[in-house]
């Protein structure tokens, strides 16, 4: 039976965290996410160091989401014949053993971008069985809802504090040396996760080969209408809003702002999804997030159009993180998508949702460069606002024929 079963019924983020479970589950999160982020700057700040190249120093970035399709296409399948708790303990202790081996001291460059990939290709089948596992948890109603957004929230949160810690970190510890912080928050996530949480069954048999019984589910997903069409709302918004995040540091240079004002606009974003999220989850109901999600995907990105007056830094910032409290719209996504999935196929949507975003989020912020080379930074993010808005437009109308 579902821990939901026994949760009070109170609506909010107060209600979730009375569920033991789920608690462990957003500490082992927690942990992990910290570990990453620090990890993430301190691997950067040593390929640059060792080679110099401001190439190979962006490649590292770049690899945190390139390998995402990889893992959450061909590895899906992991997350439902397999039981949820092994999975997610594995790929903890899988990504401790590669940040270990980074931190030696003799692990060459080509080893370090190698084992980047590791931790890339991991991390959407553990986000994927950790979102499926919150179904089993909270069960599939606004419970579920509430706490993908916490764990979303939290994400976006811990970037901040996870940058800063590492910034503070580096200057006292060498990057190696921090790498270690990274090996720490997921052995602590391991053991959160054993230790904390029920051993559920797997979802479905082990028979067959992996790689085919993820693109098969893949296939089954994208076959269905409904489910196709849900995970193109997923996933078309954030490809277009990572723009101007993209373009924090030519803009803030064309406004003449300096790294303060970059570090503000870098900022934007992620604490405008924070309230947005933080006001849907506590101020509407389970109906009123469901009746907002179409219109404020529709025009999340109309603040965007504010970037074609070439706006000062407080204008700015202002309309970026506006555009970022349209992330709203994932709660009553997210109800919609869990309700539309089958479950034996849950882990493996939730995996490839996972997947597609990062992956095509990692393509917007490509795209976003390319096209600043040909127009002024202020226009790309303008242009984006604009043709933006009528392919999310597109989208929702899929998703409203989908229903019909």
């Amino acid at each position: 039976m579902s821990s939901a079963s026994t949760a009070p019924p109170a609506v909010g983020y107060a209600a979730v965290f009375a569920v033991r479970e789920f608690r462990t589950v957003f500490a082992a999160h927690l942990l992990s996410l910290l570990g990453i982020v620090v990890g993430e700057i301190a691997l950067s700040v040593l390929v640059y160091r060792l080679t110099g190249s401001p190439m190979l120093t962006a490649l590292t970035f770049a690899l945190g989401f390139l390998p995402y399709v990889v893992g959450g296409t061909l590895l899906s399948g992991t997350a439902d014949r397999y039981p949820a708790r092994r999975v997610l303990v594995v790929c903890d202790l899988v990504c401790a053993g590669a940040a270990a081996t980074m931190a030696l001291p003799a692990t060459p460059i080509a080893g370090l971008l190698a084992l980047r990939c590791v931790l890339a290709a991991v991390a959407p089948v553990f986000g994927g069985t950790r979102a499926a596992t919150l179904g089993d948890i909270l069960g599939e109603g606004e419970l579920f809802v509430l706490g993908r957004s916490l764990i979303r929230i939290v994400s976006q949160g811990a970037q901040l504090a996870g940058f800063a810690a590492g910034g503070v970190l580096l200057t006292v510890a060498s990057p190696r040396e921090v790498l270690v912080a990274t090996v720490v928050g997921f052995l602590g996530s391991a053991a959160l996760l054993r230790f904390g949480t029920r051993r559920r069954p797997a979802r479905t048999g082990t028979g067959g080969a992996l790689v085919k019984s993820s693109l098969s589910g893949a296939r089954q997903l994208f076959a269905d209408r409904r489910i196709r069409a849900l995970l193109l709302l997923s996933w078309v918004p954030p490809f277009l809003l990572v723009a101007p995040e993209a373009l924090a540091a030519p803009y803030a240079d064309a406004i003449g702002v300096g790294p303060v004002g970059l570090g503000l606009l870098m900022c934007g974003m992620p604490v405008g999804s924070i309230v947005g999220e933080m006001l849907a989850g506590s101020v509407l109901s389970a109906r009123g997030r469901e009746r907002i999600t179409l219109p404020v995907a529709a025009v999340t990105l109309l603040p965007f159009l504010a970037y074609a007056f070439r706006p000062t830094l407080g204008w700015a910032l202002l309309a970026v993180a506006l555009a970022g409290t349209g992330m709203a719209y994932t709660l009553g996504l997210d109800q919609w998508f869990i309700a539309a999935v089958p479950e034996e196929l849950r882990g493996r949507a939730m995996t490839l949702q996972t997947a597609g975003m990062m992956t095509i989020q990692g393509l917007g912020m490509a795209l976003a460069g390319v096209a600043a080379e040909f127009a002024p930074v202020h226009g790309v993010v303008a242009g984006v606002g604009l043709l933006g808005t009528a392919a999310v437009v597109v989208v929702v109308r899929l998703v409203v024929r989908s229903a019909a």
